[in-house]
Parts: structure tokens; sequence; C-alpha cells
């Protein structure tokens, strides 16, 4: 665990309020934005203020924010309500202020507020800090852009609903990471009376809806496992540890297959695929369509084979599946990353790496290359109409 991170989670746990979001292109003002400072959404207002905004009226605060690297800004929150605004912004970070450049753009902005005058601000900027801040918190990338749950890793949680509660009474221990995933899309599908037809209209959303029901089946398994663990004193310090590192362990073997379980949306759609496929220097691409069979036969037209590497963020990763599979030129990348730096997407699109992303995460990204990046439906109809030509093997 890097020192940045394990101050954010120590300054997180100790806050009266936290909030987390991705840095996007509009906030460091890439997209052309003359909007100042990092816009808070109306959900997070009480990490700013008090009392909600008036509707009519304008009102605002100076605070102290004190950053990663010990300095401090002296910021000002303010509500912008009159006129056709209603916004919160957090502004005056100074002219040089190391977190507004392009290349922070998909980086993760945390604010915690100690007491009404002073904060603690972090920007995590790889991968792993980032991911590992999630999972510490049992967040989805869904489940940023709001005020973080502190309790939630430390006190038991109002169960979900009936299905849950019923679903978690029938074991005493984990299910195995895919069986999770499918029993929470079984329990979303059920309760939200979702058929086949409706994941094939919107695969993006009921995706993104089956990852926070998994995230929140998880945390239900992990109070009835873990509680009459915890409960217990533990005799020595060693043991919690221990303990803890346990639970973090889990979350992070279940959290980084679980876009890949989900990604099954395939079979709905009835695309032919093959998962883990071995292909050059015994490389594992996480999906090739058809299979590997025709990516091994080399009678088989290249341009009907399709790449589709699978990373929940990608900022550092995203070079990992380039020789993954070399009769593929172009590779697909399925993503939960929010926002990308422009000078990374130009190195992507140098390297013939295509992002797919859930279409509500496109507006994330800089204007330049938001035409460029397929959504989920539009990659499974790419592959859908490559795979309507059906490439019959020679005599």
């Amino acid at each position: 665990m890097s020192d940045i991170l394990y101050k954010a989670i120590n300054e997180v746990q100790i806050a009266q309020y936290a909030f987390c979001r991705f840095i996007t292109a509009n906030d460091t003002g890439k997209n052309g934005s003359h909007q100042a400072g990092f816009y808070i959404p109306k959900c997070a207002a009480p990490l700013l203020f008090e009392s909600v905004g008036v509707k009519g009226e304008n009102k605002d605060k100076l605070v102290e924010v004190k950053w990663q690297d010990n300095f401090t800004t002296n910021s000002r929150f303010i509500y912008y309500g009159q006129g056709t605004r209603n916004e919160y912004r957090i502004t005056r970070f100074g002219k040089n202020f190391p977190f507004f450049e392009e290349d922070n753009v998909g980086d993760l902005l945390i604010i915690a507020k100690q007491n009404e005058t002073y904060y603690s601000g972090f920007v995590l900027q790889t991968d792993q800090d980032i991911e590992d801040f999630l999972n510490y918190f049992n967040l989805s990338p869904d489940m940023t852009n709001q005020l973080i749950n502190i309790k939630q890793t430390n006190a038991s949680e109002k169960l979900l609903d009936l299905y849950i509660t019923e679903l978690v009474s029938t074991y005493n221990d984990f299910p195995e990471t895919k069986k999770m995933a499918q029993l929470a899309r079984e329990i979303y599908n059920k309760s939200n009376k979702i058929t086949d037809i409706d994941i094939c209209i919107n695969p993006d959303l009921q995706l993104l809806k089956w990852i926070d029901t998994e995230y929140n089946l998880f945390r239900n398994f992990e109070e009835k496992v873990y509680a009459p663990i915890y409960s217990v004193p533990f005799t020595n310090c060693q043991e919690l540890i221990n303990f803890s590192n346990s639970i973090l362990n889990r979350r992070k073997s279940r959290a980084g297959k679980s876009l890949e379980h989900h990604l099954s949306i395939f079979t709905i759609n009835k695309l032919e695929y093959e998962e883990q496929v071995i292909t050059e220097d015994n490389k594992k691409p996480d999906f090739i369509f058809p299979n590997g069979e025709s990516y091994h036969n080399i009678c088989f037209p290249t341009d009907q084979l399709v790449f589709l590497g699978v990373k929940t963020t990608c900022k550092d990763r995203w070079r990992q599946i380039l020789n993954e599979a070399n009769r593929i030129e172009t590779k697909y990348l399925f993503t939960l990353q929010q926002g990308i730096s422009k000078n990374q997407l130009k190195e992507m699109k140098h390297e013939h790496i295509k992002l797919v992303v859930p279409t509500s995460y496109i507006k994330f990204f800089n204007n330049e290359f938001q035409s460029e990046i397929e959504t989920l439906n539009s990659f499974i109809n790419i592959v859908k109409t490559k795979q309507n030509n059906k490439f019959i093997h020679p005599i």
C-alpha cells in the first residue's frame, strides 16, 4: 500500500463526510470548458455546507484543504443558485495546483471533511491505488461521484432486499467469484423483471446494474461470514492485521474478475466467443471472437477475428494487451475507467487500441476522442456484423 493511499484511507475513515470522483477533461479545462474548479453533485452537498443551497441565492465559504504532499490551498466552496444555475463547486486552488494537468484525467479525487473549515484532499493516480481505495470501501467505479459510506467497512449494513436476504441465508460461506456474479445477475433480473430482450436493448445499463448488485450482495456475505469473527476480541495485533488482510484480499480477488464475469452478456446476445485462449508466447487474452480454433487457423480471415481485453481501470495497464494476440491489429479494451488523459488516448490510438466503455461514461473523456470510443452495445453490434458473415473453411 502506497503512503498516499494509506493516508487517504485514514483521513476518510475519521472524516465527517468524504467524497470521491474521477477527474474529467472538463475539470482540467481540456474540453474547452470555462467552469472553475471541481463540480460537486447535489447528493454530496453535505460535504460542503451544513444546509442545502436555496434556488435564487448564491452562497459560499472559505476553507483550508491540505493535500497529499503537505501543501495547502485556501479554497472556496460555492453554491450557484441564481439565474439558470443550480450547482455546487470547489474553486480557488491557485495557479500552481498540480492536479489540473492533462495527465490527471482519470485520476481519483478524494475530499474528506475534518471540520467546518478544514479538509483533506488526495488525488490517486495509479490503477493499483485507485482499485485498492475502491476495494477498501467496497465501492464499484460506478459508485463514485457521491458521498462515501464511511461506516460500511466496520458496521453492519441494512439488508438490501428480500432476495438478497433469502439468498445469503442459504450459504455458510462465500460463493466462488463466478457464482457470485451469476447470483447477482439473477437477483437483479428477477427483482426488476428484466428479460433477455431488455438486456439486448440496453446492455450498457444492465451491465452496470449487475455490477452494483454484486457489490451489495458481496457486502451482505461479508457481514454474515465475518461478523462472528470480528465480534470476538482479537488476542493480539497481528491476528487483527491478518484478519484485515484476508478481507481485503478477498475483495480484490472478487473485484478483479467481476467485470469479466458479467460480460457473459455476450452469450445472451448470441455471440460466439472464447475466454482465455492461449496465443503467442502462452499469452491469454480475455476474449477472442469467435474462438481460439479460428484464431490459430491461418485460413480463417483475420478481419473476422475480434480481440477484447478487460481492465476495470486502465490508466497504467492498457499496454499489457498489446502483444496478447499478434494476428489481430486492432484491439478493443473494455474498461470502467472514467476518463483518460488526451496524451494516453493518442498513444492508444497509435497502438491501434479502441476503448469500449458503458454509454454513460463516454462524457468523461476528451471531446476530441469521444466519437472514437465504442459502447458495449456498439461493440456487440460490430461483432455481430462480423459473425453474420460466416466463414466457410475451404475444401
